[in-house]
């Protein structure tokens, strides 16, 4: 269900494997010139890799039906394959059955295993494999990442800053390369990863005098982690590791750390404070969240002086917070707890800032509150109908502030007086530009103490890009362009922002990225649409470099940015939830129609893809109107909506309520019912389908997947291909290793291209 995808990923991991975001504003946006020649042009015919008669010799699994009825209100809903789920993972049959399934999906897939690793060449050959991210400068330090040759995962390091502290500028880079003897690896992930099917990191936390290193792992991808305390330059163990908690934690101080631990149902309910030496038995919890449709959350402000506890709901959010020099004191309450309020908070000098949202104030405001006094709050800048507050971000002397509107983001920076003088109405911000029509832009760590505000940038032509934008001169600095091998040339591509036309009316915005050279736009060309549509999560148009392995075939790759997402506004996201989450899939399919009659592609060349609640939005549109695609790749997909909200014990399901609605509620079990995708699958004809699923997966439970796969089999009328490929070793973000990544992608991006018939004919 909740899909968080950089939930666990550091802002360098996403920039050097483009997992997902990357993002980057610039006064003046200069793209490098320094761009390897022009992919010559491919014609269709340079791709058909032939396929062997695939699965002329297996049949698909057929999976026991067990009888299995649900009654609700009087409905009885029939359940024939709900012995699919056990939540020990280890059930003989239920393995039994996933390991057949993905027997028959490698057999069909075999012969074209030529053109996956033609695929995969191509996808790893335009990695740059060594190579460091942007250093950034932090207290006596430069910190950054280096990737390896040949290596899945990346190592974390440091080298010594020559002239001490300081607050840097934008014109200054590390004295010594990565090779240098100076170079400090803190930590090396290839080496934790030894001996684990899955590794992942999702936080890495320096000390305040960076003597101590906190980081957190998991080895089997359900997101529970093991917390080491290390030391930076020995990497000797600091007493016993912290385990089975979340991924957040934070120092207060250099002897404390604070973490959270989730209760049964995966929800982060209770926060720990951890004195380093002693046992974890010993720990002080210091708030317990008893209502279980919240979870909490933690953060440190920037000035680092100040951790802050968010617990949170899908309407309503209040924080506590921990003065760090005082962590026997606990936490204090600053923001109340108030139905359908949300508010998140940061800290600078004599000041909390609060962004806050309510009813009234739906894209939210900014206020500003003294530290002695929470409750004697100013605007700072009020609400504003049209423009969303997404993010601030302080900094000593200023206040940056990121703002979306009309589906992009913009970035604000104002200057702040002095600390402990009056803070009033903002005025005159300093507005960065950027050059492309659509674009991803995000913040990145930066020093508090300084006037260097750095960020990540990318659109769909465009690789990430990490900048240096001096607040004070105006002067933006390029510091970091990912490396995009193999010849491209982003003035080979082409990007555009269109508007479909829903049936109730509304415009829905729609990215669009093709190679100018070889799309025709006359109906004939290949299209991949894709689509999320949950959770206020904004789907931007950023670069990945997997893509052109498509779109150098000439396709046109869109996404629609549908409603239930945050693109448009809270308003967007509000208009596609509860009893209006039917307007998501009329979007989809009103976007997918707009893109066909203006001749962006046809019914013959569209693939359709999504992933987690992505892939409910996939379930739904195929239930609706197979007929409109001709293949969909559906990725970790909820798609057992009612099931699943009906029972409590399933993680997550509890803090669900607020997205989809409470289905013990008759208007919500109905609504629900209608576009549930396990629930509307009917004998008709369907496209070509992929589903994948992740065994150990605590966000959708690997037998929904399993359960849609095993119903469309026994119900749909054609003889289209029907692939599910499980991975035993991995959860919701599929495997961990940046070149398993590839391959999967190689996988996928094979089977889109044998189901469009982009290779000879495929077998029945």
């Amino acid at each position: 269900m909740l899909p968080l995808p950089l939930k666990g990923v550091s802002v360098t991991q996403r920039f050097y494997f483009s997992r997902t975001i990357a993002a980057t504003r610039r006064r003046f946006l200069i793209l490098p010139s320094f761009f390897l020649p022009v992919l010559p042009a491919a014609s269709h015919s340079s791709f058909a890799t032939p396929f062997a008669a695939a699965d002329a010799g297996m049949k698909p699994p057929v999976p026991t039906k067990i009888e299995h009825e649900m009654v609700m209100f009087g409905d009885v809903r029939k359940d024939d394959y709900y012995w699919l789920r056990d939540d020990s993972r280890s059930d003989p049959r239920v393995l039994d059955y996933l390991g057949q399934e993905n027997a028959y999906t490698d057999f069909v897939m075999s012969g074209s295993k030529t053109l996956q690793d033609q695929l995969f060449a191509e996808l790893k050959g335009r990695i740059k494999e060594d190579d460091i991210s942007a250093p950034l400068r932090d207290g006596p330090y430069f910190y950054y990442t280096r990737t390896l040759e040949g290596k899945e995962y990346v190592q974390h390091c440091r080298q010594p800053i020559p002239n001490g502290e300081g607050p840097g500028s934008v014109h200054e880079v590390m004295p010594t390369g990565p090779d240098s003897p100076l170079q400090h690896i803190i930590l090396d992930e290839n080496v934790k990863a030894q001996g684990h099917e899955y590794y992942s990191v999702g936080a890495f936390k320096v000390s305040p005098n960076h003597k101590l290193v906190a980081y957190a792992e998991d080895t089997k991808g359900d997101e529970i982690y093991t917390v080491y305390v290390i030391e930076a330059e020995t990497q000797n163990l600091i007493g016993k590791p912290i385990v089975g908690v979340t991924e957040y934690i934070e120092w207060a101080g250099n002897e404390v750390l604070l973490y959270i631990t989730n209760d049964e149902i995966h929800r982060p309910y209770k926060v720990w404070r951890h004195n380093l030496g002693t046992e974890q038995a010993d720990d002080v919890c210091l708030y317990h969240e008893v209502d279980d449709t919240f979870s909490l959350d933690l953060k440190a402000s920037e000035s680092k002086c100040y951790l802050f506890v968010g617990s949170e709901s899908k309407t309503t959010r209040f924080i506590q917070y921990l003065d760090v020099s005082k962590p026997d004191e606990g936490l204090k309450v600053l923001t109340p707890r108030t139905e359908g309020v949300d508010t998140e908070v940061s800290h600078r000098g004599d000041h909390f800032y609060i962004k806050r949202r309510s009813d009234e104030c739906f894209n939210s405001e900014l206020l500003v509150c003294p530290l002695n006094n929470v409750s004697a709050t100013s605007v700072l800048l009020p609400h504003r109908e049209k423009i969303k507050i997404q993010q601030i971000q302080l900094f000593i002397n200023n206040l940056v502030v990121y703002e979306r509107e009309d589906g992009l983001l913009k970035v604000t920076v104002y200057g702040l007086p002095a600390a402990g003088k009056a803070i009033e109405c903002l005025q005159d911000g300093q507005v960065v530009e950027f050059i492309d029509p659509i674009y991803e832009v995000e913040s990145v760590d930066s020093q508090y103490n300084s006037h260097v505000l750095r960020f990540s940038y990318s659109s769909m032509r465009t690789p990430p890009s990490v900048y240096d934008h001096d607040m004070d001169s105006r002067v933006t600095v390029l510091k970091k362009v990912e490396a995009v091998l193999g010849g491209f040339n982003s003035s080979n591509y082409v990007t555009e922002r269109k508007w479909a036309v829903a049936s109730d009316g509304t415009r829905v915005p729609i990215s669009i990225v093709y190679r100018k050279d070889l799309v025709k736009l006359d109906g004939t060309d290949p299209l991949l649409l894709y689509g999320y549509g949950s959770y206020e999560i904004c789907i931007d148009p950023d670069f990945r470099a997997s893509r052109l392995s498509l779109i150098d075939r000439g396709f046109v790759y869109a996404i629609a940015h549908v409603r239930g997402g945050g693109e448009m506004g809270r308003k967007w996201y509000e208009d596609g939830k509860f009893l209006e989450k039917r307007n998501t899939f009329t979007d989809f399919i009103s976007c997918a129609e707009y893109l066909l009659e203006n001749k962006y592609g046809s019914k013959e060349k569209i693939c359709i893809h999504g992933r987690s609640a992505g892939g409910l939005l996939i379930g739904a549109v195929l239930n609706m109107r197979p007929d409109l695609f001709k293949a969909a790749v559906a990725g970790v997909p909820f798609v057992d909506v009612v099931t699943t909200m009906l029972d409590p014990t399933i993680p997550l399901t509890t803090s669900e309520w607020e997205e989809w609605g409470d289905p013990r509620k008759e208007e919500f079990y109905f609504y629900m019912k209608s576009y549930s995708p396990v629930d509307n699958i009917k004998p008709q004809n369907y496209p070509h389908i992929l589903v994948t699923a992740g065994l150990n997966d605590p966000r959708v439970l690997y037998s929904e997947p399993a359960k849609f796969v095993a119903k469309l089999r026994d119900m749909k009328t054609d003889n289209n291909l029907l692939l599910f490929k499980c991975e035993l070793g991995a959860g919701h973000f599929s495997k961990s290793g940046r070149f398993e990544k590839l391959q999967e992608d190689a996988f996928t991006y094979t089977f889109i291209l044998k189901a469009l018939d982009m290779v000879p004919p495929l077998e029945s």
